[in-house]
């Protein structure tokens, strides 16, 4: 028997409960979705309505795309009109798993899914509640992160509620996100692959499958082959300067410089809490001090708990260590940048 439906709800990702979820997501309803990334806000995305209900929820803007969710790459077919070898090796690669394929659309893909675009944003994820809901469902499920647009990004259950609410129907209980960080974008509607967002699936390790090196768009300058005017890249989720923000300011400091501007910062009045790295605590002075991962993996798992857990500490300014200039930390670097530059910008009610 079917769980008696309290909007906003967390429940367990039972079999009855999946089944339910589905049901919903027929119904054009929204679902709260763990994966191995971060947890989604899920809904048909064959359904236009519904994909409105998912910007509507988070307040997003329109024209900004969503990433369809498949149960295999079988069903890749049935969602783009173009397919090169090179995402088949892809597929074949790292799917099931954190990476996100930007190819040419197929036609019955709804304009409210692609913001208007003429390519889509495809992956199949890993965790085993968002492959159970998948193969009950038997489609494509839209699922951008289950947060209000541009703020932190929701690792746990906990976190879609405390965001979202009654916006959504259920909440299915994955646990707390494997990865932390949202998948990597790869896009091969063009000539020249090219990573639009870093992720947990490197350039490198991209390259040893293609046979070529991607452009990565953060670093563009040191392409091999750069793009044409003609070759303006898609517009894809988490792509804007400013996310992943948290709503108190952020700054990130460079460690040799992260006391004095501690010391400076609680001299002016203001309250700070930290988020070092490599630094220890001081002994003196008032401050919500927090302790990294040394390791680009763990650090990347524990982001954005760490920067709901921050943002909520009450303190009039945040503290960030930077991080390497390596490519290990490519993904998280990425992300601490545009909350940075999100930072202290209030919601509008």
């Amino acid at each position: 028997m079917a769980n008696e439906l309290v909007r906003g709800g967390i429940t367990a990702a039972t079999p009855e409960a999946v089944a339910q979820a589905a049901d919903l997501l027929r119904a054009g309803d929204l679902v709260g979705l763990p994966t191995e990334t971060v947890y989604g806000l899920a809904a048909d995305a064959l359904n236009p309505e519904a994909a409105r209900r998912i910007f509507a929820a988070k307040d997003r803007p329109a024209d900004h795309p969503l990433i369809v969710h498949l149960p295999d790459a079988e069903q890749l077919p049935r969602w783009a009109s173009s397919i090169p070898k090179e995402a088949i090796a892809l597929a074949r690669a790292f799917w099931p798993g954190p990476l996100t394929m930007i190819l040419k659309r197929d036609p019955g893909v709804p304009d409210e899914v692609t913001g208007g675009q003429d390519t889509v944003g495809l992956r199949v994820p890993a965790h085993p509640v968002a492959q159970a809901l998948l193969k009950a469902f038997d489609s494509g499920i839209a699922a951008p992160s289950a947060n209000r647009f541009g703020r932190i990004s929701p690792t746990t259950a906990a976190h879609v509620q405390q965001e979202l609410g009654e916006r959504v129907a259920m909440i299915l209980d994955g646990g707390a996100c494997e990865l932390g960080i949202e998948s990597t974008i790869i896009d091969l509607s063009r000539s020249m692959p090219e990573i639009l967002r870093p992720g947990a699936i490197t350039a490198d390790q991209i390259a040893a499958v293609i046979g070529r090196q991607p452009r990565v768009r953060s670093d563009a300058a040191q392409a091999t082959e750069p793009a044409s005017a003609e070759e303006t890249a898609p517009r894809v989720s988490g792509a804007l300067a400013a996310h992943y923000a948290p709503r108190t300011p952020l700054r990130l400091v460079e460690a040799p410089a992260l006391a004095g501007e501690w010391a400076q910062s609680l001299a002016a009045g203001l309250r700070v809490a930290v988020l070092a790295r490599t630094l220890a605590k001081p002994e003196q002075g008032s401050v919500h001090w927090q302790q990294a991962p040394l390791y680009a993996t763990a650090y990347a798992h524990d982001l954005y708990a760490t920067l709901r857990d921050l943002d909520a500490a009450g303190a009039d300014l945040l503290l960030v260590e930077a991080l390497p200039p390596t490519a290990e930390w490519r993904a998280v670097r990425d992300r601490l940048g545009r909350a940075a530059a999100g930072s202290g910008e209030q919601d509008e009610t």
